[in-house]
């Protein structure tokens, strides 16, 4: 058998008056995710373990079935992977955001979701002017880039920028863990101050608050730290081969430090406008020659981040319709059965714009498997199926035994 997970980052909710009550996931149209939970097992999967912050990197890898006590050693490190550094002992590697700040306070996490273009000349110019022995900056995608610190100390306490919208930036500038981590914590607050003062007049942001966008007129560095020592994912299942397909490098790292084949999409963007068809394209040429895919789709989570509950619904119905509905589709008349799970990460609330740690839905479809009473895909008919609520590494076993 064959396996593919289709990851909707962020679809999970809270009931929203905007949808009469209901969770995007249950007001959106999405017959193929209703059809798997109505032919597979349903449950609910705790993807935060207790004590971590309901961050991406938390609950992608213990989707994948680490354990984030042991091997979890910082987003920036996993990202690092993707962008292709090779950290080096004693390097600390931080995600490092370009951000929008206004009057003070963190307008948005995502500078107005900036170019890649705009992006890359700003991250440019910063190593140009603020890269030396100690910091180096190595650009990524959109917003989303990572900065090495030499000799860092990733005692530190980092807030995460989606996390505090309106929240005057100084209030929530690194904090040291312990006095050895003090030098650290200072020396990259100053390099945040000193971004801002020359990112205000450069020619990108001058250009797009002409064009009424938000400026990327600060940098924002969290989730410190040194290599992962992670095992192989296809040594723990027994599988020969897998991939991993997204837009964030965030999951591309988590891929690659499993051993997994990143397989590049063009045009996907992260957001609402991704090349859904182009990746379910990927997937399923994959599963031709492969054993595993997993298939990351960013956009539910943006639109979560953004607080636009229209959008977000539209990114689940895309999902179903250009991603979940041609690979079903497809594999449906293979020899070999491939099964079929689907989940988000986390939940990424329209009404809070950031994320939380409740448990989300998944389903399991694997051809020829008795079915529940399940019958549709949300967050309270999951609570119903077969699975019960899993935790750790149980929903991987579940999925490939």
């Amino acid at each position: 058998m064959k396996y593919i997970i289709i990851l909707g980052d962020g679809m999970a909710d809270e009931p929203i008056e905007q949808l009469n009550g209901r969770t995007p996931l249950e007001a959106a149209e999405k017959p193929y995710m209703d059809m798997l939970a109505a032919m597979g097992r349903n449950g609910l999967f705790s993807t935060v373990p207790q004590g971590f912050h309901p961050g991406s990197e938390i609950a992608n890898m213990t989707v994948l079935g680490y354990d984030v006590h042991k091997e979890f050693e910082g987003r920036g490190s996993l990202e690092a992977a993707s962008i292709g550094v090779q950290l080096q002992p004693g390097e600390m590697a931080m995600r490092c955001n370009l951000i929008c700040i206004a009057d003070g306070k963190i307008k948005n996490h995502s500078a107005g979701h900036i170019s890649n273009e705009e992006a890359k000349e700003l991250i440019e110019f910063l190593q140009e002017k603020l890269g030396d022995a100690t910091f180096t900056f190595h650009n990524g995608i959109s917003y989303r880039h990572l900065l090495v610190m030499k000799g860092g100390d990733k005692r530190l306490r980092c807030t995460p920028p989606h996390d505090v919208p309106g929240t005057p930036f100084a209030d929530v500038m690194v904090q040291a863990e312990c006095p050895e981590a003090q030098a650290t914590a200072d020396a990259i607050n100053q390099l945040i101050l000193k971004s801002q003062e020359l990112l205000k007049d450069h020619p990108v942001n001058l250009r797009r608050i002409r064009e009424g966008k938000d400026p990327a007129n600060s940098i924002w560095p969290w989730s410190p730290g040194y290599k992962p020592a992670m095992g192989s994912l296809l040594q723990k299942t027994g599988l020969a081969s897998g991939s991993v397909i997204s837009a964030v490098d965030l999951i591309k790292g988590i891929g690659i430090y499993a051993g997994l084949e990143s397989i590049e999409v063009e045009g996907a963007t992260g957001l609402y406008n991704t090349n859904y068809e182009g990746k379910a394209q990927a997937a399923i040429e994959a599963l031709r020659h492969q054993d595993f895919v997993f298939l990351h789709v960013e956009a539910s989570d943006e639109a979560g981040h953004e607080g636009d509950v229209e959008l977000k619904v539209q990114t689940i119905e895309s999902l179903d319709s250009r991603i979940i509905g041609p690979i079903f589709e497809e594999v449906s008349d293979w020899d070999e059965p491939v099964a079929i799970a689907v989940l988000p990460d986390h939940p990424t609330p329209c009404a809070l714009r950031t994320h939380t740690n409740k448990p989300v839905p998944f389903v399991i479809y694997k051809p020829g498997n008795e079915a529940d009473a399940v019958q549709q895909f949300d967050e309270h008919s999951a609570a119903e199926g077969a699975y019960g609520t899993v935790q750790g590494d149980q929903f991987m076993h579940l999925l490939i035994p």
